[in-house]
């Protein structure tokens, strides 16, 4: 499993909270201590909003404790909305074009999780994804191909509605190819302005997440870091959590459709 983080407030240098807190980032992706995987060590990135309405990004097959150039990087630039990634990768090979975040005009979009049996049931979710959006596709993992068929469901209108229409989608494919293994998927998107962050998993597992009120702003995590006493807030199953204009919301992020009485 993957460890991220997000940060959305006042601008701030990205090293502040990648590198400098204790259980940094950059420190689980050698020592992660709640993800089945203690090393995370299959690429990295981030992603930033700076002065255009595109973000910057950057996503490298180096471990992120070993990447000079990502440590030169966050020293540097200053962001008041960025996302980054360490990646332990369960689906699609160790390439720059698996790393996260990935990004589609202003939008970016990074995934812990994975859709149980997804080698069998490629080729349909792919086809999920629309023809204009097609060449987009540079990796073959599973996260990547989530992201362009929910863009393709309507995500810059309706986040929350594309990403449960995307994966109801998603566990048809499986239940129809007599799949088993558990859908899992933890992840965060950006526009530029909002923050959306989504817990959830068909088997209730979903992988973790935590969220934490800074002096400077709000940050999402897989998992807390910084000092022993501060306090983060868990995430919990099924929900879908929205930061803007220094406030988060949560609400209950539905997939299955109910069924009338």
């Amino acid at each position: 499993m993957c460890r991220f983080l997000a940060y959305s407030g006042d601008p701030i240098f990205l090293d502040t909270l990648l590198i400098a807190p204790e259980a940094s980032l950059v420190s689980q992706s050698h020592s992660a201590r709640e993800a089945k995987t203690v090393v995370n060590g299959d690429g990295c990135g981030v992603g930033w909003y700076g002065a255009r309405s595109e973000p910057g990004l950057y996503r490298g097959i180096l471990p992120a404790w070993s990447d000079a150039n990502l440590a030169s990087l966050c020293h540097q630039v200053e962001a008041g909305l960025f996302l980054a990634h360490v990646r332990s990768a369960t689906s699609g090979e160790v390439t720059m074009a698996n790393c996260h975040p990935f990004s589609s005009g202003r939008h970016l979009f990074m995934h812990n999780g994975q859709i149980g049996g997804y080698e069998a049931v490629r080729r349909s979710v792919e086809a999920l994804v629309p023809d204009d959006l097609y060449g987009l596709r540079r990796g073959n993992s599973d996260s990547e191909a989530m992201f362009l068929a929910a863009l393709g469901h309507g995500l810059s209108h309706d986040p929350a509605g594309a990403i449960a229409a995307m994966l109801r989608t998603c566990l048809r494919i499986q239940h129809a190819n007599g799949i088993t293994q558990p859908l899992r998927f933890t992840a965060i998107l950006a526009d530029g302005q909002t923050l959306h962050a989504f817990r959830w998993a068909s088997d209730d597992r979903p992988p973790s997440l935590y969220w934490r009120q800074l002096d400077s702003g709000i940050a999402i995590a897989s998992e807390p870091f910084g000092d022993p006493g501060d306090h983060w807030h868990p995430v919990a199953a099924g929900t879908h959590m929205t930061v803007a204009g220094g406030a988060a919301r949560c609400e209950e992020f539905a997939v299955l459709e109910t069924q009338p009485a």
